[in-house]
Order: structure tokens, then C-alpha cells, then sequence
């Protein structure tokens, strides 16, 4: 979500009012108000808005997901500092599964199954001339 609805402060006939954050600023006047028109703000909000089938990244350097581990395995060799001690076991029996409890009656329910991500099957080119 672009903006939460506790910023919106009014929408009237002068446009859409929201609260936003100066960060140049400090004190009382960090926090202001501005008002645009409603295309304008609908036009802004929508900058935010990824296409369908985009995923928004929200870590990226060293911490980016397939090489936290590398990264700060690395980072702690340069700096000379021990990893703290990792207490979780290797072995999948020791670890206690999940409790996953439904939203309509708030029963536990129990996973069957754990299915492994594939790579998606992608039809072959088709070619001009053939039908």
C-alpha cells in the first residue's frame, strides 16, 4: 500500500489532503499537510502501484535474500567477529511444524504436504506461417 489511510486527512471538493513527513526538517514542523488535486494525488499514488506480476524488493545489497549468508558470513571475517552460536538442529525431526489455525473457525489445521517450487512451464514460440 502506497499511502495508509490514517495519513488521509480530507477529500473535498478542493482536492485530496494528506499528512507527510519533512525529513530536512526537525521538531513540531516535521509533520505537514498538503493538499492536491484529486488527479494529481491519484496520479502520484499510482507511481507506487507495481504492474501485475512484478514482486517489490524491499532488501537489496547485503542483505539481499540469496546472498545474506555469503554477504555477512563475510562481513563478520573482515571485522573479526564470532557468529553467535546457532542452536537450531540440522535434523527436520527435531523441529516442531507449524500450527496454522483457520480464519473462519479457528481450528489448527494440519499441513499434508509441502510442494516444491518448479520453474515455470513456458509454451514453445510459435512461429509466422504456422497455425
Amino acid at each position: 500500500m502506497a499511502i495508509s489511510n490514517q495519513r488521509l486527512v480530507a477529500f473535498d471538493e478542493r482536492g485530496v489532503t494528506f499528512r507527510w513527513k519533512d525529513y530536512r526538517a526537525k521538531g513540531r514542523t516535521r509533520y505537514k499537510t498538503m493538499t492536491l488535486e484529486t488527479g494529481d494525488f491519484m496520479r502520484r499514488f499510482l507511481f507506487h502501484v507495481l504492474p501485475g506480476g512484478f514482486h517489490r524488493i524491499r532488501h537489496y545489497g547485503v542483505l539481499a535474500n540469496p546472498v545474506r549468508r555469503t554477504n555477512l558470513a563475510k562481513i563478520r571475517e573482515l571485522l573479526n567477529v564470532v557468529p553467535a552460536a546457532d542452536n537450531q538442529s540440522d535434523d527436520p525431526r527435531d523441529t516442531v511444524p507449524p500450527v496454522f489455525v483457520c480464519r473462519h473457525c479457528g481450528a489448527p489445521m494440519i499441513v499434508i504436504e509441502i510442494l516444491e517450487r518448479t520453474a515455470p512451464i513456458r509454451a514453445p514460440p510459435v512461429r509466422r506461417g504456422d497455425t
